[in-house]
């Protein structure tokens, strides 16, 4: 199969773990035969720097004619005063909303071996196997009016919370399709006690769940579901949330997996003409400029974005498993960096993408 990636790598650390995810994907592309073009942009602080915008036209269009994108991270220090479209962050939104990436996934399963990396007691953590399904192109983020006004003790603020029906339907509908392929359990997440926005998400969820009969649907408030994540993480198979809910309780429950490096994530939109879906795969962490460059990033959260896409994007299932297979031996043998290794020799970046590329080769 031809793929044509746009690889973004970003800033901080997201250059070096996107340096060894491309290389497990050149690995992979190698070993099944596959014809790989890879095609670099700038996104985020560095197009800020070199281009002046964080998401430069010539990203875009490359975006736009890929099969798939890879990031890294996005954020530099400097920008926290800046207008929001002049910040790195703004890059990584416009691009979600130019792709129509309306579904960010995140899953979540405790590795074996990194059960005591958990900061949480082992009977707790044990077993925790979740995909996190966040609505990514509606809400607060995007939500019109915006921005801040007056001056001195007049100053105020607004942002504006706005969904559409076919905005949570959608999103609705791609986690009920997932829970069919897993536990059959979907739990929504919202604020409809309070909130008008939360009401109607609440009831369009419902409309979409009575076309999955075989899928059970269970509600929760945004503030019971952070505390459940703590108390009961087993008890969640597919987490249906929207756009700022989910962003706070992924990153909640990245905690739980021993390391946000771990985390890998798929932001998919529609089905493309040739039956795969527009994907742009990421891991959660952020860039993290205070290690980057220092061979100490945790690559595996990006070699798992990997994995996602070899599946959602390319259908390529058998590839797809090599890459998690690999990560779960390496894991099992005790290369770790140091996020994950209380004591001992950590293992570096270009460490951990050495011994996936390794693991992959030995499988196959």
């Amino acid at each position: 199969m031809k793929m044509k990636i746009l690889v973004l790598s970003g800033d901080g650390i997201g250059v070096d773990v996107t340096r060894e995810a491309v290389r497990v994907l050149r690995h992979i592309a190698r070993t099944y035969g596959h014809d790989l073009q890879i095609v670099e942009s700038l996104i985020g602080g560095v197009a800020i720097r070199e281009a002046g915008t964080p998401l430069p036209e010539e990203t875009l269009a490359n975006a736009l004619a890929a099969d798939a994108t890879v990031m890294g991270a996005v954020g530099m220090p400097g920008y926290e005063k800046a207008a929001p479209e002049k910040r790195p962050e703004w890059g990584l939104l416009q691009l979600r909303k130019a792709l129509c990436v309306y579904a960010n996934l995140r899953p979540i399963r405790i590795h074996p071996s990194l059960i005591e990396s958990s900061p949480l007691k082992n009977s707790v953590v044990e077993g925790t196997d979740m995909v996190i399904v966040r609505e990514l192109t509606g809400g607060i983020y995007y939500g019109t009016p915006r921005g801040r006004s007056g001056v001195g003790t007049a100053r105020r603020a607004v942002n504006t919370m706005a969904y559409t029906y076919p905005e949570i339907e959608r999103v609705a509908r791609m986690a009920f399709e997932i829970a069919r392929g897993r536990r059959k359990k979907v739990t929504s997440v919202d604020k409809s006690n309070v909130l008008e926005n939360s009401e109607l998400w609440h009831a369009v969820v419902e409309e979409v769940a009575a076309e999955f009969p075989d899928v059970a649907l269970d509600h929760l408030l945004v503030d019971n579901c952070a505390m459940q994540l703590i108390l009961n993480p087993r008890r969640f198979d597919v987490l249906l949330t929207e756009n700022l809910f989910g962003d706070i309780l992924s990153d909640e429950g990245a905690v739980l997996a021993g390391s946000i490096g771990m985390l890998p994530s798929a932001s998919l939109g529609d089905l493309k003409a040739s039956g795969f879906r527009v994907g742009l795969y990421e891991p959660v962490h952020g860039s993290a400029p205070d290690i980057a460059g220092q061979e100490k990033a945790n690559p595996l959260g990006a070699i798992g974005s990997i994995a996602i896409m070899l599946e959602c994007s390319f259908g390529m299932k058998t590839e797809s498993a090599a890459v998690n297979s690999a990560i779960d031996r390496i894991l099992r043998g005790g290369v770790m960096t140091a996020d994950l290794r209380p004591a001992g020799r950590p293992a570096t970046t270009s460490e951990i993408g050495d011994a996936i590329c390794a693991a992959i080769e030995t499988r196959s």
